[in-house]
């Protein structure tokens, strides 16, 4: 099985999945009335039944938004479907996953509005959690701005995309870190994903980071995950190491964040969160961090802090 073409079926794969689950509802609009008044529902066919299920007073707008949604679900349903035959064509049979990465990863989803907000509030993205509740459920809201509420609806793409099961069964690596750096910068860059080629500077800090070299950089993240300490330790280790490369032009607390979960999830080890309470210490620690005069502060505070153990 060519390693190379299955990791490109699988990111696809993920990544459809992640897209399928961003559309709020699956079916077809249908317009009812009721006197003068008119209505929304969805139609879909479950079985022999035929369910329809209300979603709001009738309006222009919303009715080609759902037309519009319901054509790309059958698009995505249509690709994934020719991506899970590809996937058979060439032997690939999905790992059962253990117990424990199965109740991290539904641990994962429970707190999933909680932990998107936290990393909202960690890119300086102005919103509530109300706000921000109301974003991932594709609903509207007023007064934002259209990048903040975009860098939310990335931030739950790309968790979509590593509590895929497939994903989870792969290892932590650079290749995932670059889908989730694209993931959360889309619709601000073509290719968020790709590795930095330019200088960049760090706000509040003397320090530069050097440009990635993607050799290194695969070594240095092979390096942490085999370096012998425990998950959460290497969990953190990898968050700081890839927040501190600046790998990519933008984005990189927020892949750095999910990509630390990836590896943890996938391990059945909790979750790395960064409370918005506690946002601004982590900044100032991380600035040390960057300097190299945190004397171990950076570490100990996530690993205190902000990880969040299985029990």
């Amino acid at each position: 099985m060519n390693d190379k073409v299955l990791n490109e079926l699988l990111q696809e794969k993920a990544d459809i999945t992640a897209r399928i689950n961003l559309i709020t509802y699956d079916g077809s609009p249908e317009v009812k009335q009721s006197g003068e008044k008119k209505y929304i529902y969805i139609r879909k066919r479950v079985g022999s039944k035929l369910t329809s299920t209300y979603v709001d007073i009738y309006s222009d707008e919303l009715f080609a938004l759902l037309l519009k949604q319901s054509k790309e679900l059958r698009q995505l349903k249509k690709e994934l479907r020719h991506i899970e035959k590809e996937l058979a064509s060439i032997g690939y049979v999905q790992d059962n996953l253990d117990s424990k990465v199965i109740l991290n990863l539904e641990y994962a989803r429970s707190n999933m509005k909680q932990i998107i907000y936290d990393q909202a509030i960690l890119e300086g993205v102005s919103t509530t959690f109300p706000q921000t509740e109301t974003i991932i459920e594709n609903g509207t809201v007023n007064g934002m701005k259209a990048d903040d509420i975009q860098k939310i609806l990335n931030l739950k793409h790309a968790w979509e995309f590593v509590l895929d099961k497939d994903i989870l069964s792969y290892p932590s690596n650079l290749d995932v870190l670059s889908h989730i750096a694209k993931l959360v910068n889309e619709g601000f860059y073509d290719n968020g994903g790709r590795l930095r080629g330019v200088p960049v500077t760090i706000g509040g800090s003397t320090y530069k980071p050097e440009l990635p070299i993607e050799v290194d950089v695969k070594e240095d993240i092979k390096a942490i995950i085999y370096s012998g300490k425990d998950i959460p330790t290497k969990a953190i280790e990898l968050c700081l190491y890839c927040m501190k490369k600046q790998i990519f032009v933008d984005g990189n607390k927020r892949a750095s964040v999910i990509f630390a979960n990836h590896y943890l999830i996938s391990n059945g080890a909790g979750l790395l969160v960064i409370p918005f309470e506690l946002v601004p210490e982590f900044k100032k620690i991380l600035v040390e961090y960057y300097e190299d005069r945190d004397n171990g502060n950076a570490i100990k505070f996530l690993l205190d802090k902000c990880y969040l153990k299985m029990d």
